[in-house]
């Protein structure tokens, strides 16, 4: 069985060979839109398939393995939803909820009586340091291939980690020592 770099690579020339590396992602993609825009997960999918094939000439797996390169298309994919969402909701005045990712986030923990400070939390936290502690936590990505998605050095996106998750145990009250979602990645 080929590896996804090696599928990626290939259908540049093989367009056959792009249709695997859908099967094997859809599902986590999916995953990862819908917790950030589940009324658009489903188009912001199929918007991720089509710049990753028209983009597959460009994937370079010196920068990162393919699975990082395709949440780095549909986290692209998905800032522009959100540029667009937030453009539309100015010029039609729209119901403020609706463009409240967080609102979406609520609604899936399971901790409802501490979601409130959590989603406090996580929106105080700086943009680079919520989306690393989200592609870790949700996305089950390491740190590194984090890193590769939202384009800072590895070094770098460790300790604005860490600071993500330092900030998330003392607002919930936890001793550093208790691991956190994704803190073995």
């Amino acid at each position: 069985m080929e590896t996804d770099d090696e599928l990626l690579t290939r259908s540049v020339r093989d367009t056959g060979a792009f249709e695997p590396l859908v099967a094997r992602h859809s599902t986590a993609l999916h995953g990862y839109l819908a917790r950030r825009a589940p009324q658009a997960a489903d188009d912001l999918l199929a918007e991720v398939w089509l710049r990753a094939y028209t983009a597959r000439g460009t994937y370079d797996s010196g920068r990162g393995a393919a699975r990082t390169w395709l949440f780095g298309v549909a986290r692209n994919v998905l800032a522009a939803h959100w540029r667009r969402h937030s453009q539309d909701q100015r010029a039609s005045q729209a119901d403020e909820e609706t463009n409240d990712p967080w609102q979406a986030v609520d609604r899936r923990l399971d901790a409802a009586a501490v979601a409130p400070l959590i989603r406090r939390t996580l929106a105080e936290l700086p943009h680079v340091e919520r989306e690393l502690l989200l592609l870790v936590a949700w996305e089950q990505l390491t740190p590194t291939e984090a890193a590769a998605v939202v384009g800072i050095p590895p070094g770098t996106a460790r300790s604005r980690l860490h600071r993500a998750r330092t900030r998330l145990r003392a607002a919930l009250g936890t001793p550093h020592t208790t691991p956190m979602a994704g803190d073995l990645a």
